[in-house]
């Protein structure tokens, strides 16, 4: 498969100029300061890097990708997902955390490669941590050693990964909250390797009890070993916050687990299973259907940019399916996140147009190749047949219920049942419905 790979060229090289690192950027000044407690900062930078250096699912040579650094006002968040694609971290470096100039906003790659991670293994424990986010360079003050840093490239994987976990954590609950105590109790006893295996557990009191299988209260765990990167920060927790959809689980699902630090948090956000990565769950193909998304994800934007945070419970002056689909159409782009903790969502300003990611995605390509080709056949009943090919032999039967396309007797329909988002064919006939209305 074909992966298409952005690359942000910057106007010179990166280095480490004595006591400073200097990582060369595209956007405008974001932050200038000291990091307060900068114990906790290192530790979870570097868990934030060797999460995009590793492969949780038939793990293979260490990855290179490089962490997305997000100013948002007054914070500043490092992104990075797995090189399987299973698992989103996130570290948020909060206000209390950051003594300087009040953050701008922008986003930009930046990289953590094995120099700057192995100056901040072993960085002194009362060394100052430094960090200056600007228009031209991001600077480390940790000490002298040497990085160059040529290009930054940014796969297309990443961008449908940031959109899938958004509408994922967004439908998030709070499903419990441990002390650091507990949380250093539970974290410990969880294997670092090994064969993955999805557990379940629930919480009882202020800490949480293995359970054999879902059911009430119980909270997914896919692939325990996939939080071995919160190990080395034990020692700074302060909580442990698990994050989880709604209701009475039946099967494995998506998971975020939450460690709350001294100036900041970081999450990790787990996918249902280790063998399957958020760029390919689907989930946003739905929305991406409604004719209105585009333009209203305009209106959307133009708030993010008055306010890089936004709580959708407000009056957006939009009905609620009008807004979760502009939302959509935004992070086909990655332009935005959801943060669990502030229950909003946030703005990355990443120079890529959703038109371009949304058509990279196969089966809403097709879905519009069929609609184009007049390929959606007259509603029958509860049915309407999509015609592949010149022959009518060659079709599937879109089952329709009141909400809409519900099933298909296509072949990727019946092996995963909706789980991984619809089909080409559900797609294009709700795009044809859509279109009618």
């Amino acid at each position: 498969m074909t992966t298409a790979v952005h690359t942000l060229r910057y106007p010179r090289l990166s280095a480490l100029r004595p006591h400073r690192l200097e990582l060369a950027t595209q956007h405008g000044p974001f932050f200038d300061g000291t990091l307060r407690h900068p114990g906790p900062a290192a530790a979870a930078l570097l868990a934030v890097a060797d999460v995009a250096a590793a492969r949780y699912h038939r793990p293979l040579a260490a990855g290179s990708l490089d962490p997305v650094v997000t100013a948002d006002g007054d914070r500043l968040r490092f992104e990075s997902f797995s090189g399987c694609g299973g698992v989103h971290a996130r570290l948020d470096l909060l206000p209390d955390g950051l003594d300087g100039a009040a953050t701008g906003h922008g986003t930009t790659n930046i990289d953590i490669g094995a120099p700057l991670r192995e100056a901040l293994r072993l960085r002194a424990p009362s060394e100052r941590l430094s960090l200056a986010v600007g228009a031209d360079e991001v600077e480390v003050g940790i000490g002298a050693d040497t990085l160059i840093e040529r290009k930054v490239p940014l796969p297309t994987r990443w961008l449908k990964g940031f959109a899938e976990t958004q509408v994922r954590t967004a439908r998030f609950d709070l499903r419990a909250e441990l002390p650091a105590a507990e949380a250093v109790r539970f974290l410990r006893t969880l294997p670092t390797g090994g064969r993955s295996t999805v557990r379940w557990v629930l919480p009882t009191g202020r800490g949480l009890r293995p359970t054999s299988r879902p059911g009430p209260g119980a909270v997914c765990l896919p692939g325990p070993e996939r939080l071995a990167a919160l190990r080395p920060l034990l020692r700074h927790v302060v909580a442990l916050r698990i994050y989880g959809p709604p209701g009475t689980p039946t099967g494995p699902t998506a998971s975020a687990w939450e460690l709350a630090l001294p100036g900041g948090r970081i999450t990790l956000t787990l996918s249902p299973d280790a063998s399957r990565g958020f760029s390919g769950e689907g989930g946003l193909l739905d929305l991406l259907a409604v004719p209105t998304a585009a333009g209203d994800a305009e209106m959307l934007e133009a708030l993010f940019d008055e306010e890089p945070r936004i709580d959708l419970s407000a009056d957006l002056g939009l009905p609620p399916d009008r807004v979760r689909a502009a939302l959509a159409h935004l992070a086909t782009a990655g332009r935005i996140g959801y943060d669990l903790a502030d229950a909003a969502h946030f703005h990355r300003q990443l120079p890529y147009t959703a038109d371009r990611v949304a058509d990279a995605n196969p089966r809403l390509r097709r879905a519009r190749d069929l609609l184009a080709a007049g390929a959606v056949g007259p509603r029958t009943d509860d049915i309407r047949v999509v015609t592949v090919g010149d022959h009518a032999h060659h079709a599937h039967h879109v089952r329709l219920d009141a909400d809409g396309p519900a099933g298909c007797t296509c072949r990727w329909w019946a092996r995963h049942r909706g789980d991984r988002g619809p089909c080409s064919h559900v797609l294009a006939v709700r795009m044809a419905t859509e279109g009618t209305r």
